[in-house]
């Protein structure tokens, strides 16, 4: 742990060797986080490189007294997938959907407005935890803090809402998917 603690400082005088070998401690796990949440190759990619340009440039703020470094990259990496998957499923939605549209891009499209569906039939207390934690980016101890309920009860809010979310999102793209077959 001491020598990560030197590399990280080394990284915050910008030194690109340190930056290197901070790269091949944390890549692989970040690529796996990333890669989890966007479901892309191409886009993990792409923001697995921009994750660590902004490790680099904001190296300074990391603060060991606060959290381990892979617990700040981590939230970077989570924060940056965040933003591509929206700034996607903005394109996706602002796109003229004409010939010269990409198919891959409309058949997402269906799927985000689902889950969106899904999201808005969890109850208010379920949609608010993840929100707090999936799109906000906070920690469950940050996040319990702000709904002002225990960390217990919290915790229980995730769990409940990504099974309901899971039962629901999957029955609802069934109908779908059933409604499609029918039209074709």
């Amino acid at each position: 742990m001491q020598d990560n603690l030197e590399l990280i400082r080394q990284v915050q005088q910008h030194d690109s060797k340190a930056l290197s070998k901070i790269y091949d401690l944390y890549s692989g796990a970040l690529y796996g986080v990333i890669l989890r949440i966007c479901k892309n190759e191409e886009m993990a990619k792409d923001v697995l490189q921009e994750t660590f340009l902004k490790i680099w440039q904001k190296a300074n703020q990391y603060d060991p007294k606060k959290g381990k470094f892979f617990t700040w990259s981590y939230r970077i990496a989570k924060n940056l997938t965040l933003n591509a998957l929206r700034n996607s499923s903005k394109l996706i939605q602002d796109q003229d959907l004409s010939v010269y549209s990409n198919k891959e891009s409309q058949e997402i499209k269906p799927d985000i407005l689902q889950l969106n569906g899904s999201l808005k039939k969890l109850e208010i207390h379920h949609q608010k935890a993840l929100e707090l934690v999936y799109f906000n980016g906070l920690t469950h101890r940050e996040a319990h803090e702000e709904m002002g309920v225990p960390l217990g009860t919290f915790k229980s809010y995730i769990k409940q809402a990504l099974k309901k979310l899971r039962e629901t999102y999957q029955k609802e793209l069934l109908m779908l998917w059933v409604l499609i077959e029918h039209m074709i």
